[in-house]
């Protein structure tokens, strides 16, 4: 697949610019966000966002930075705001290049001027630098450089007040800023020995940001400028300026560590290598050992549920196990009699534990089932404990051996409230929560058998077959496809995509066929180019888009929009019955994406996406578990083109294994018996070439 282009001719072009943002991260919480022509459309954008203390928040600090060039006493301001009604200044009008690779790089002309500014955000350090190199020039050059101030958390917006401060104290060749005496200071430097700072404290007022107003919210603040560098640059000169909750103690010293950091930088050279950086920029290593994955940017925060779905795609994958094994240990010692803490319990997330087991088998596949027993066999059996006995009255494993979760609060991931009300109610059996259960205790089981415990064998090998059974007597629907959950009231039958985690699991609770009855439905009412959709279009609840006011977006994001961390069990499950015959269906739905890695997050998969065509990306421009999900069908796709036939691809499990030989078994058996379709076994073969016909189409 191709790197990342960007047509030259329409970085003038404000619908073209505008929707296309960049991220870098610290790998300590903090980040840079901003569109490619640097005009913040978002409350959330910033030069720097970081936390400030051991807390989970993140805070703007420095959200823009203006660059002017100066040349027979005019000014060219390179900037681009945006303010009610009008964009000023205009310099994207000077831009006639963006790279991505190594580091953002943003080229401007000035009639004989050109200049090329890198921007690089330091790992493990709250630091931004930008390098700005006056490439080509005929006649005296100054650069002038404006710092907009904000100092507030992300979430919100800052206005003019007496309570800022806008004086400057002397650095290092620069000078430290403070708004406010709760925040750390920002020192703000540059390479160039002798570059003036002018004191200028003033208040800009209406700075707006249209993805927010977009989006339902308040979309207009004030930043603070406490002054300007300026210096002459001539023709090949470079400066760096240094943005930092650190002082760099001289010149030379942030020359040595922009040098240091741009060398170490990869090349994003095409598809795989974007999202492998992508999926790096999720960990985050925070003070006291801790390892934690940020959900999705710019906005998100910690999940455990995210977590844990995310980790194989993110860790595994990329060969480092050892980053899934601190984040597994971080919520493991979090852990309080048996059960996750937080958004982990199953008191607040009914599956979001049951997860813990999904992480260990693809963790096993690296490390071995007798170190994932040594390590984790005590959150294991804690947390199948602790379902059985019941988790704050919410969550209760019943005698039929499946889990019952009713609250006042959603417990799934179809969490969205309107009003205090559930958008997608679903008290009671949830499909993917007790298929999750079932993979668990089965998974538990193998692990203790062949680890010796034979005493937490001998108390719970009953129950997975009375699981089974009770599954496919409450779940499976004579329309031919399985209940979203089964409540009170009876089953619920909207066809939604949870049912088709009970065919991407390692243990499965259902016979060929209907695996493929619900692959077939599936691929019929949910499967879109981007992923999933949350609800069949023929639900008069459907909502195609995902605009509008925040209660809109929240009722369209579980009633209709794309998912695409939902496709990785799709394909799953595809491959588990059709082996490397799925292959090019795969490599179909990771060509999709290639589109989506250059138009909104860059080199990022976003968060969800609008049901109906073009289906436009929404929500995060970077999200953990979509990055995780397409790079898991990466992996997929090319270990069955690698795996030399009829041998089957490493990562397949045993439950796939035996449906194969089962529907092998069946195609044989067609040419020589003649009876009737009532029988399961002689259904199968028209089935699987029913579903890849479909498919194919």
């Amino acid at each position: 697949m191709s790197a990342l282009t960007f047509e030259k001719s329409e970085l003038s072009n404000l619908e073209y610019s505008l929707q296309r943002e960049m991220l870098a991260t610290d790998r300590i919480g903090g980040y840079m966000s901003t569109t490619i022509v640097c005009c913040n459309t978002r409350r959330y954008h910033g030069l720097i966002v970081a936390p400030i203390d051991e807390s989970d928040k993140t805070y703007v600090l420095l959200s823009s930075l203006d660059e002017t060039i100066i040349q027979h006493d005019q000014a060219f301001n390179l900037a681009l705001h945006r303010f009610p009604g009008v964009y000023e200044p205009r310099g994207h009008k000077y831009i006639t290049d963006f790279e991505y690779t190594p580091t953002p790089t943003i080229t401007y002309r000035v009639g004989g001027v050109i200049l090329r500014k890198e921007m690089l955000w330091i790992h493990k350090r709250t630091q931004l630098m930008i390098r700005y190199t006056l490439v080509d020039a005929h006649s005296e050059t100054k650069l002038r450089l404006r710092p907009f101030l904000a100092f507030r958390d992300k979430h919100e917006l800052t206005h003019a007040n007496m309570e800022a401060c806008g004086h400057s104290y002397p650095a290092v060749n620069g000078v430290k800023c403070r708004l406010y005496e709760s925040f750390p200071w920002l020192y703000l430097q540059t390479s160039k020995p002798g570059t003036e700072f002018v004191p200028a404290p003033d208040w800009y007022y209406n700075f707006e940001y249209l993805q927010d107003i977009a989006r339902g919210y308040d979309g207009h603040e004030d930043l603070m400028t406490t002054g300007y560098f300026e210096t002459e640059l001539k023709k090949g000169e470079s400066i760096i300026f240094s943005a930092s909750l650190d002082e760099m103690g001289s010149t030379k010293t942030i020359e040595e560590v922009y040098a240091a950091s741009i060398a170490r930088r990869t090349h994003k050279v095409d598809f795989h290598s974007c999202l492998e950086h992508s999926a790096r920029q999720f960990l985050i290593r925070r003070p006291g050992n801790r390892t934690e994955v940020i959900s999705g940017y710019p906005w998100h925060g910690v999940s455990t549920r995210q977590t844990l779905v995310a980790l194989p795609g993110i860790t595994i994958l990329q060969n480092h196990k050892e980053d899934c094994i601190d984040a597994l240990d971080t919520l493991v010692r979090d852990m309080k009699e048996g059960m996750f803490t937080g958004d982990g319990s199953a008191a607040v997330a009914a599956d979001a534990p049951l997860w813990f087991f999904w992480t260990l088998q693809e963790l096993e596949k690296e490390i071995g089932g007798k170190a994932v027993w040594e390590r984790y066999a005590t959150a294991m059996k804690g947390i199948l404990e602790n379902y059985r006995k019941g988790v704050a009255g919410r969550v209760i494993l019943n005698d039929n051996g499946l889990v019952w979760a009713s609250a006042d609060q959603p417990l799934t991931w179809m969490d969205s409230v309107i009003d205090g009300v559930a958008v997608t109610p679903r008290n009671g059996y949830q499909v993917e929560v007790n298929a999750l259960w079932y993979n668990a205790v089965c998974y538990t089981l193998e692990l203790a058998a062949a680890n010796g415990d034979k005493d937490f064998v001998k108390e719970w090998k009953e129950l997975p077959e009375r699981t089974k059974a009770s599954f496919n007597e409450l779940f499976r629907l004579p329309e031919g496809y399985l209940a979203d959950y089964v409540g009170e009231n009876g089953p619920d039958k909207s066809i939604r995509p949870n049912m088709i985690i009970a065919c991407g699991l390692k243990y499965k609770m259902l016979d060929t066929e209907t695996q493929l009855e619900v692959i077939r439905t599936v691929r019929q009412h949910l499967l879109t180019p981007r992923g999933l959709r949350t609800l069949s279009p023929r639900n008069p609840l459907y909502r195609g888009t995902q605009v509008g006011t925040p209660a809109e977006r929240d009722f369209a994001g579980k009633n209709g929009s794309v998912w695409p961390w939902l496709l990785m069990f799709y394909v799953r499950a595809c491959f588990d019955i059709d082996g490397d015959r799925f292959r090019p269906q795969a490599e179909e739905m990771l060509e999709n994406f290639n589109e989506d890695i250059q138009s909104y997050g860059i080199g990022s998969i976003a968060e969800l996406f609008d049901a109906d065509p073009p289906f436009s990306p929404r929500g995060a421009i970077s999200q953990a578990w979509s990055v995780a999900a397409v790079l898991d069908i990466w992996h997929l796709a090319h270990e069955h083109k690698a795996a030399e036939k009829p041998a089957r691809a490493p990562r397949k499990s045993a439950a796939g294994k035996s449906a194969e030989k089962k529907a092998a078994t069946a195609t044989e058996k067609k040419s020589t018996e003649k009876k009737s379709s009532a029988t399961a076994a002689e259904k199968k073969p028209a089935a699987r070439r029913t579903v890849r016909k479909t498919e194919k189409k």
